[in-house]
């Protein structure tokens, strides 16, 4: 097996998952830290780091048991580019999952095929979990059809790529109605 990582960049939990806010869900600061703890749960017994751009997300992190790997960039794309640059030396691959999946249990035995792994939301265009093996000129471009742009990087670079649409981790919470099922 390769020396892996998975890698789950968090918001501070006090501003994050502004659509929810604005849509009326309550208690959403607490929402976001659950959700956070079910998928770092959900990820053992592997190796788990948390992308912190906060204390307070550290010492979420840290009494959850993960090791963390702070970051001062101002986009997801910045911050997880940076912890690929910085990880490149320490792990063959790195597997990137969002901390808002409404089910992420079985994270923890998810054997990705070699190259670039893409995992779909529910509407085929985000990337909710992204496998990217290290030591490449890989560009992260989360956002509006990530799940496109990150296959195109992979072909850009020649890798092997697969598109997972049918996961049971492409149901993300990022609206109101994410919370009530497909």
């Amino acid at each position: 097996m390769t020396d892996e990582v998975f890698v789950v960049p968090l918001k501070r939990f006090e501003v994050a998952k502004e659509r929810l806010r604005r849509g009326g869900v309550e208690n959403v600061t607490e929402l976001a830290s659950d959700l956070a703890t079910v998928v770092i749960r959900s990820c053992a017994p592997r190796k788990v780091l948390v992308l912190s751009e906060s204390s307070d997300v550290t010492r979420f992190a840290l009494d959850l048991g993960v090791d963390v790997l702070e970051s001062d960039a101002t986009t997801l794309n910045e911050a997880v580019q940076g912890a690929y640059g910085r990880l490149g030396e320490r792990f063959d691959r790195l597997i990137v999952v969002h901390g808002d999946l409404r089910d992420p249990h079985g994270l923890g035995e998810f054997r990705p095929d070699s190259g670039v792994t893409v995992v779909t939301d529910h509407r085929s265009r985000g990337t909710n979990v992204l496998v990217v093996p290290t030591g490449l000129d890989f560009h992260f471009h989360y956002g509006e059809d990530s799940a496109r742009m990150h296959r195109d990087e992979a072909t850009r670079l020649g890798v092997p790529w697969r598109v997972v649409t049918d996961s049971p981790w492409r149901f993300d919470v990022d609206e109101p109605s994410d919370l009530k099922g497909p």
